[in-house]
């Protein structure tokens, strides 16, 4: 054995002494990699989460859209189960958004959460995978919805597929950073699904996902606030693009509200990266889930 230096010996096979220790970015990737991937386990290996989470709003979708069919007329003629498929898409993303996110809850009391933190890898790979297990989670369960609506025929396939699934990836990490911000804080599972419900589902609800949205012209006063509203909501954007790429065919213009593609996109992505940022700050700056509750 020769000596190349003071602080290194090298072996008889040319192997250094001293391994190499991965640098902190690296082992944070790693850690980000193994909270999403445990995330994609544990959603899989719960059979009933899975039929609930693809079940319900396909439910909703055929008990709505057929109830309904009757009384609505949209753009280009559509039914109301054309029209409520954006937002049975957007529900699919909203349901698995708030059952992915309430496991930093569970992760709290069952002390992994713990765990990770005192991990030198930093708190930002507990939000990454936190958000990017759920956010994948959701984009596959929409993917699956939406091979069923094409194989049945209520929709056509067309080069709009891959814009939409790119749009799909975009919501799901969004609604699943605004989980994060509302769970991180929180001990209590049912104060959790409170907030949720409170929170997001009237947001889904006033995005025009359910009810278009109502133009200002020849409108009441009430008419005229809720307009105003649903045109504040971020997810309205997502929504008229969803349906849009869904429907390339059929001119929305002419239904009331529906701004440009660049508009749609433009909001969207912002939206989503304050709502990141937001939950990033809440990780770092709060050490409540320090506290083994």
């Amino acid at each position: 054995m020769s000596v190349l230096g003071s602080n290194e010996a090298v072996l008889s096979n040319g192997r250094s002494a001293v391994d190499p220790q991965p640098t902190r970015a690296s082992a944070g990737f790693a850690a980000a990699w193994m909270l999403a991937r445990r995330e994609w386990t544990r959603f899989f290996r719960q059979r009933n989460r899975v039929t609930a989470a693809i079940l319900q709003p396909l439910l909703f979708w055929l008990l709505f859209g057929t109830g309904l069919r009757g009384s609505f007329t949209g753009a280009g003629d559509q039914s109301f189960i054309e029209f409520f498929l954006p937002g049975t898409i957007g529900l699919i993303v909203l349901f698995t958004a708030i059952f992915a996110t309430i496991s930093v809850i569970e992760d709290r009391r069952e002390g992994f959460m713990q765990s990770v933190l005192v991990a030198p890898v930093g708190r930002w790979p507990v939000l990454a995978g936190k958000v990017l297990g759920g956010a994948a989670i959701a984009w596959v369960q929409a993917l699956f919805f939406l091979l069923l609506v094409y194989l049945f025929g209520a929709a056509t396939i067309t080069w709009s597929v891959i814009p939409l699934m790119l749009l799909l990836a975009i919501v799901a990490m969004g609604l699943c950073s605004l989980g994060m911000i509302v769970a991180w804080p929180m001990d209590s599972t049912q104060g959790f699904h409170a907030i949720m419900m409170l929170g997001l589902m009237p947001m889904w609800l006033l995005s025009g996902s359910f009810f278009p949205i109502p133009p200002w012209n020849d409108a009441s006063v009430g008419q005229m606030i809720l307009g105003g509203v649903m045109r504040a909501n971020p997810l309205s954007y997502a929504m008229t693009e969803m349906r849009r790429l869904i429907y390339p065919n059929v001119d929305f213009a002419a239904a009331g509200f529906s701004p440009s593609s660049a508009t749609c996109w433009s909001v969207t992505v912002i939206s989503v990266v304050i709502v990141s940022l937001l939950a990033w700050y809440f990780v770092r700056g709060s050490r409540k889930v320090d506290v083994v509750v």
